[in-house]
């Protein structure tokens, strides 16, 4: 979800445990994701848990840990800046497509926050802090529980 033209989601957490599986790179945009994500999950009443992991890379295998023993939903968050190698495009394409086969595979949602940046000014816009245009730790959370509510719909349609 970017900026201009999200949706706006009706979230209620109540009796759900959603965990926050957070890279560590670039520490104040992460931190700052981090806390956007908590402070909508304890809004709508979820039971949050958090994990840290090195990097984006490491984010599908633990949200897939965290997702079978039992959480309802993972909010995936990470920072990732373009450089002058191809190592963007691998990382990106990494934890973008194992977070898809995270939420396939279990079949329980994973709020996208993995930013992919070209420079370190468009994660600070981002990030959700003091002076932020937006934040995406506060939408993916969002979506993330949106997303257990549609699929619970979706099972009681036997869908």
């Amino acid at each position: 979800m970017s900026g201009a033209g999200a949706p706006t989601l009706t979230t209620d957490g109540t009796g759900l445990t959603i965990a926050i599986v957070a890279g560590q790179w670039h520490a104040e945009i992460s931190d700052g994701l981090r806390a956007g994500a908590r402070r909508a999950l304890e809004a709508a009443g979820a039971t949050v848990v958090e994990y840290a992991v090195p990097g984006s890379f490491e984010l599908p295998v633990v949200s897939k840990a965290v997702l079978d023993a039992g959480a309802d939903a993972v909010v995936a968050l990470g920072v990732i800046i373009r450089g002058g190698t191809p190592h963007f495009e691998y990382v990106s394409a990494a934890a973008t497509d194992g977070l898809t086969r995270v939420a396939l595979d279990t079949g329980k949602p994973v709020g996208f926050g993995v930013l992919t940046l070209d420079d370190e000014q468009q994660g600070l816009d981002r990030a959700g802090l003091p002076g932020s245009k937006e934040d995406k730790g506060a939408e993916a959370a969002e979506a993330a529980i949106a997303a257990v509510h549609a699929l619970r719909a979706a099972h009681r349609l036997g869908v």
